[in-house]
């Protein structure tokens, strides 16, 4: 068995027990109304998550993503309600905006040599100011498109409603797959995240890469953004706070080694998904407090990372034993 793979057979064993648990317990669970809602009402963070994952598979950071969706939200909002510009356009103006916002924390923490997480932080800062310049109020969404793709979704047998949010979200983390495991950019990512000066040795052009990584996270965020707006029907530029740290909770829990050079998009996945499990049985339960979500979380997050050095630990010990 593939050592660098057991995080993501842990990540799917829980899950997998998690719910047969919450099934004997709530036979409901496995209806498709859970099971849509279980995806609906995850698909901004599965977004964001996707990018995060390639983020840290390079052994980077970005603490903006949270803010950037925010922004996304009150961006749309503002212009829809200001001017006479159609959804979509407003959209392809957003992820440009987002798109270049992420290429520019990433040619700063390539070009001035700076942490990834003094740049995103400072992204996060000024992406959450910018918010509450266009506006400090909750903005709704009064747009015929918009009802559209509210009500645009695929009824399950059993009632459940596969929505169009849940469908983008699933796609986001195929591309996210593809991009990261099948192509020579995911390639340079992984060895970025081996280290930098491996990554030179092996060809790889650092800066480039580095610079497309944060563009794609900021393409990813900005899409989480149009996905929370269509959820919610609003912008508010206090929405999503925190964001940042749950989508690197969920890429640690799928499997993803913090420090880079390991991971599956997969396993982010289902790191979503046993967050959103962990919610809906606490709503089904109806005596537990919403902070228990935060505790188990934490709980899992500190196991993984538990598992993860003992892995790293095992590596160590194997290279000395080669050498």
């Amino acid at each position: 068995m593939n050592a660098r793979a057991l995080p993501l057979y842990a990540t799917i064993a829980i899950f997998l027990i998690a719910y047969v648990i919450c099934y004997l317990q709530f036979p409901a669970m496995l209806s498709t109304r859970v099971i849509g809602n279980l995806l609906t009402d995850n698909a901004y963070l599965g977004i964001v998550a996707v990018g995060m994952t390639v983020v840290i598979l390079s052994g980077g950071i970005d603490l903006s993503v949270g803010s950037v969706i925010a922004f996304s939200g009150v961006f749309i909002a503002v212009l829809l309600r200001d001017t006479g510009l159609h959804p979509l356009i407003v959209f392809a103006l957003l992820l440009g905006v987002t798109t270049a916002f992420g290429a520019a924390m990433g040619g700063l923490i390539h070009g001035l040599a700076m942490p990834p997480f003094i740049v995103t932080l400072a992204g996060m800062f000024l992406a959450r100011g910018a918010a509450y310049m266009l506006t400090i109020d909750s903005v709704p969404i009064d747009h015929p498109f918009y009802d559209l793709l509210q009500d645009a979704y695929y009824r399950m047998p059993g009632g459940g409603r596969f929505t169009l949010i849940g469908v983008l979200m699933l796609l986001s983390v195929a591309a996210g797959m593809l991009l990261a495991h099948r192509t020579r950019f995911g390639t340079s990512v992984f060895a970025l995240g081996g280290g930098e000066h491996t990554a030179r040795l092996m060809g790889v052009a650092v800066g480039r890469t580095t610079v497309l990584i944060y563009a794609f996270s900021g393409f990813m965020a900005g899409l989480s953004g149009i996905v929370f707006s269509i959820y919610t029907g609003s912008g508010y530029p206090l929405a999503t706070v925190g964001t940042e740290l749950t989508a690197i909770a969920t890429v640690v829990i799928g499997g993803t080694i913090l420090t880079g050079g390991s991971g599956y998009v997969f396993g982010t996945l289902i790191g979503v998904l046993t967050m959103g499990l962990i919610q809906t049985y606490i709503v089904f339960d109806g005596s537990l407090s919403s902070w228990w979500t935060k505790i188990v979380i934490g709980v899992l997050l500190l196991l993984f990372i538990l598992l993860q050095k003992g892995l790293l630990m095992i590596g160590q010990r194997q290279q000395g034993g080669l050498t």
